[in-house]
């Protein structure tokens, strides 16, 4: 799944550290300056993760920067969030997770009517000869596009 433009946040490291095996849309909970905060594009998942304790799902390591105009009601910027699932979806997760090799990572924050939702993935980490391997199709590919444009075809 690519990255969509009216994403808030995205974790744009994702595609190049996992194979993404499977995504789903998950709501969570935030307190009014984080939402404020969001809007003016103060957050980051490049070190977050998702874990599911008991029957509840969380975001750990998100940063959202403190409001600029939050004064004492300020919220925590590393604060952990929980997230919004059905129960079918949070016994999903919790039996993918336990699968060795298998992880759970944020890739975007994004508006959906209104209100702000986070798209996460059950992925699996890359070894470096794949992640090498993808650098060269890129390259590859960009090379060919390049070689097609100049000539005009």
């Amino acid at each position: 799944m690519s990255e969509k433009s009216s994403d808030l946040v995205s974790n744009r490291r994702a595609f190049h550290d996992y194979e993404i095996m499977d995504t789903m849309e998950a709501g969570i909970v935030l307190q009014g300056t984080e939402i404020k905060s969001l809007r003016a594009n103060g957050g980051s998942l490049q070190e977050a993760y998702v874990r599911v304790f008991d029957h509840e799902v969380w975001l750990i390591g998100c940063t959202i920067a403190p409001y600029r105009y939050g004064n004492v009601h300020n919220h925590e910027d590393k604060r952990e969030r929980k997230l919004l699932l059905h129960k079918r979806e949070i016994a999903l997760l919790k039996s993918s997770s336990q699968e060795k090799g298998l992880s759970i990572i944020p890739i975007a924050m994004y508006f959906k009517n209104g209100r702000i939702k986070l798209r996460i993935a059950l992925a699996k980490g890359k070894k470096l000869h794949d992640k090498r391997h993808a650098i060269r199709e890129r390259d590859e590919k960009k090379r060919m596009d390049q070689t097609l444009k100049n000539y005009g075809v």
